[in-house]
């Protein structure tokens, strides 16, 4: 497959919500709490493509999954609970979702992939983000591409584990 990962549009936001509402229930399925309060929504998705923060991974025309991604903007990260790796500026993502029918074909790796050289790109060689404690697909996902576990940080009223990968500046 030949995929890409571009920023997403307005006229994108039902696909996008659709796969969303999968993933949403599909954690319910699981048993995690993530996700199961009326967060993420169709506004948060119209926000993120508002902000140029929306992004899609794409074969043709077919949209496989979305993520959301924030450069050096994220408040709930000034507190946390243990220590970041640095203090420099850093790439956050949010919202990662694949596509019902794509999921078990690595595609959340393809993602992350991206978001690496998008921060390196951008001359941003720390990346950060955090998940619940119960979901094992992107915990799973953090230790194999190499993301250290920093602490806690809270949303919305619950802890949430947090990661950071330090990119490697040479690898430009």
């Amino acid at each position: 497959m030949s995929y890409q990962f571009r920023k997403a549009n307005l006229a994108e936001i039902p696909q996008i919500w659709n796969i969303l509402q999968k993933a949403i229930h599909r954690r319910k399925l699981d048993g995690s709490n993530q996700w199961q309060d009326g967060y993420p929504n169709p506004e948060v998705i119209q926000n993120d493509i508002e902000k140029v923060a929306g992004f899609v991974l794409t074969n043709a025309n077919t949209i496989l999954g979305y993520a959301a991604l924030f450069v050096n903007d994220e408040p709930a990260y000034e507190v946390i609970q243990g220590k970041w790796l640095t203090n420099e500026g850093f790439v956050v993502f949010h919202r990662v979702a694949i596509a019902e029918d794509y999921l078990g074909k690595g595609l959340s790796k393809i993602i992350l992939n991206y978001i690496e050289e998008f921060a390196l790109s951008n001359q941003i060689y720390s990346i950060k983000a955090d998940t619940n404690f119960d979901n094992l697909a992107m915990l799973s996902i953090f230790e194999k591409l190499g993301y250290q576990y920093c602490g806690e940080v809270f949303f919305r009223g619950s802890a949430r584990k947090a990661f950071e990968k330090v990119l490697d500046k040479s690898s430009l």
